[in-house]
């Protein structure tokens, strides 16, 4: 059987990316929002591994930028551009000057989840199915966070990413293995629900002693 594990929110703490709102003095929906200015999603790009860390805060600070001076010169209303929350003031976003993706990067072992990954590797082929980007991606290997899988199938490094069931299909390709031969767990229900639409067994992740007891006849 092959077992795929999620990374941050089962393995490790998810990343907080509150902190990152908090200090662009923006919201969670601003935030993107300019990822996704004039349809050109950046943060959609470096989740694939199609563009780098410092290309990204490059443009999403001449992003910010442009904005902050259409408001200021006054000739076109900044909302024409993108629509910003109500508590939100496109002329208090400072200029990103470090990786903030690293810097507030401080993921925390799931132990029970490990010994679970431990147990299932004695039968099974047991791997990471994950979304994320490079900076994070170098912390989890520095820290050895993936050397618990058998392999590691991230986004930023197969150019696909959850929800999309292309994510799923690639990852069975590698391994030759059957959807129904396939079991999965995440601790978000959208990308449990891509992977049961092609036939994968997938489990919303609450705690490893709900999913201990889900799949012990496989450990």
């Amino acid at each position: 059987m092959l077992f795929i594990f999620d990374m941050g929110g089962v393995v490790t703490t998810t990343f907080q990316m509150d902190s990152i709102y908090k200090k662009l003095n923006i919201t969670k929906e601003d935030f993107f929002s300019i990822c996704n200015l004039n349809d050109k999603n950046i943060w959609d790009k470096l989740e694939k591994g199609l563009i780098q860390i410092s290309d990204f805060w490059h443009e999403f600070n001449m992003r910010v930028g442009k904005l902050q001076r259409t408001f200021y010169d006054g000739i076109l209303n900044v909302g024409d551009l993108i629509k910003l929350s109500p508590e939100s003031d496109i002329q208090d976003i400072p200029k990103v000057t470090h990786d903030l993706f690293r810097l507030y990067f401080h993921p925390q072992i799931n132990e029970e989840t490990v010994e679970l990954i431990k147990a299932l590797r004695k039968k099974n082929r047991v791997v990471c199915g994950t979304n994320t980007i490079q900076s994070h991606w170098e912390n989890h290997m520095e820290r050895g966070d993936y050397s618990y899988f058998d392999q590691t199938y991230a986004s930023n490094k197969i150019e696909a990413a959850k929800p999309n069931e292309d994510f799923f299909r690639l990852i069975l390709e590698a391994e030759g293995y059957k959807p129904q031969d396939t079991f999965f767990t995440d601790d978000k229900e959208e990308n449990c629900e891509a992977a049961r639409k092609i036939g994968i067994n997938a489990i919303q992740f609450s705690t490893a002693q709900a999913l201990s007891r889900e799949w012990k006849k496989y450990i």
